[in-house]
């Protein structure tokens, strides 16, 4: 039997799931990453999108929406400290064009250029997320 990964999700407020499965895909600011026991050692911060937990304890896969955070991979394990976190399968789509629509307005709403391009950059992460909902 193959090694099993130490994953923990941790929001500002508490542990929101603590599992070992053979992978968890994370997304990073510089791309998607992939990480299994063993894994080097590394730090990433970590975009709006899905993590997605292959072969948990259970044996299903789950799909944990998150906007923000940072991931560090460690000998123990992967921990991702999550602005925000839910279940994929409790997104809504509702809820997910509202956010799209309050960031459209925070694009237009900027007042420099910094501003501008960090409202685009998670309107553009929102938009992709709400792409796999269809």
């Amino acid at each position: 039997m193959a090694e099993k990964l130490h994953f923990d999700l941790v929001s500002p407020e508490k542990l929101l799931y603590a599992a070992h499965a053979d992978m968890v895909v994370v997304p990073g600011v510089e791309g998607d990453f992939g990480v299994l026991a063993g894994h080097a050692p590394l730090i990433s911060i970590v975009r709006t999108g899905v993590i997605d937990v292959k072969g948990s304890e259970d044996g299903a896969d789950l799909k944990i929406f998150v906007r923000g955070g940072l991931a560090e991979v460690t000998p123990a394990g992967l921990t991702v400290l999550a602005e925000e976190a839910m279940p994929f399968e409790d997104l809504s789509a509702a809820d997910l064009d509202q956010r799209i629509r309050d960031l459209e307005e925070d694009v237009a709403d900027a007042r420099d250029d910094r501003a501008k391009r960090h409202a685009a950059e998670q309107l553009d992460q929102l938009r992709q997320v709400r792409a796999l909902l269809n």
